[in-house]
């Protein structure tokens, strides 16, 4: 959802997320033939979007440097598929607003709007093609905008979780293959299929990072077990949806060691199953004292910060 755009600052984008947990702020250059490089990374005790906590944001990290992107929460926006309608790109998002006006827990006047392609089959006869709608609540999109635009703090793209989530995935891809990738935190699992960097489905599982981590054996055991099931529904779904695409693994973003979903979920689905590293995936040599806990609270915002370099 793109709001304004500034002039071009220092290579690379910063990326921040409020959530309940505190709020996450990263900054990402990309590298030429090498990982991409995180220059920033930190997690602070703030869970609201004010003023104050972005002035300090702001003066802490000099983020006037950078171009900025704000990350919506699950819970804040929906992200619905559609038919794309049969009009011109220029009359796209209108006539999906219309389309969608019924689909919406909120009022359709009310709301910002923004579409993404899911692409079709390259070797197929042309066909209905579907799309992603991404809706927010216009008063809430507004009130960051005022919130920033106050502070000083020069944010010029708003983004959500699934495409921050892709950008990690489109990393991790194995050539011609498509792939899973689910994390996890407190407002549940995230489930994204990618395929050549793109996304072509999603899908929110109800259980939260603290109901994976808590110490009941025994209902851990039954979050292990919805897990499995969504997952399986979801794979089937996708192949029957998108026959063309074959997934070639299901990759985790990293949880506590003592949850050990990935074994579980290796023994129980017919996909490789592996956690994936960060450190695998960035480059995180500059900032020597940024934990591994820290680095997994800026999942999402290490994701939104791999945007491309030209937006």
């Amino acid at each position: 959802m793109s709001l304004f755009t500034r002039k071009k600052q220092e290579p690379g984008w910063a990326a921040m997320q409020f959530t309940s947990e505190g709020v996450s702020l990263v900054h990402v250059r990309q590298v030429m033939d090498g990982r991409p490089l995180v220059t920033l990374c930190v997690a602070s005790p703030a869970s609201a979007v004010d003023v104050p906590v972005l002035e300090k944001l702001l003066k802490e990290h000099r983020l006037n440097r950078y171009k900025c992107s704000f990350l919506l929460n699950s819970g804040e926006y929906q992200m619905l598929v559609v038919d794309a309608p049969n009009v011109p790109a220029a009359e796209m998002k209108t006539a999906v607003r219309w389309r969608i006006k019924d689909m919406l827990d909120f009022a359709v006047d009310g709301a910002m709007v923004d579409v993404l392609d899911i692409p079709a089959d390259k070797n197929a006869q042309s066909r209905n093609r579907s799309i992603f709608a991404v809706a927010a609540p216009s008063a809430a999109i507004k009130k960051c905008v005022v919130d920033f635009d106050a502070a000083k703090l020069p944010v010029s793209v708003i983004d959500i979780p699934e495409l921050a989530q892709r950008n990690i995935a489109t990393l991790l891809e194995d050539k011609g293959r498509g792939m899973a990738l689910l994390s996890f935190d407190e407002s549940g699992g995230l489930l994204t299929f990618t395929f050549e960097g793109e996304l072509y489905s999603s899908r929110h599982i109800d259980v939260s990072l603290s109901q994976l981590n808590q110490s009941d054996s025994e209902q851990r055991q039954r979050h292990f077990d919805r897990i499995t099931l969504e997952l399986q529904r979801s794979m089937d779904h996708f192949e029957r949806q998108f026959a063309f695409i074959t997934i070639s693994k299901l990759m985790l973003a990293a949880l506590p060691e003592a949850v050990n979903l990935e074994a579980y979920l290796s023994s129980n689905l017919y996909i490789p199953v592996a956690t994936l590293s960060l450190d695998d995936i960035f480059d995180f040599s500059r900032l020597p004292g940024a934990s591994p806990d820290i680095r997994q609270h800026c999942f999402y915002a290490l994701g939104a910060a791999l945007r491309d370099e030209s937006v």
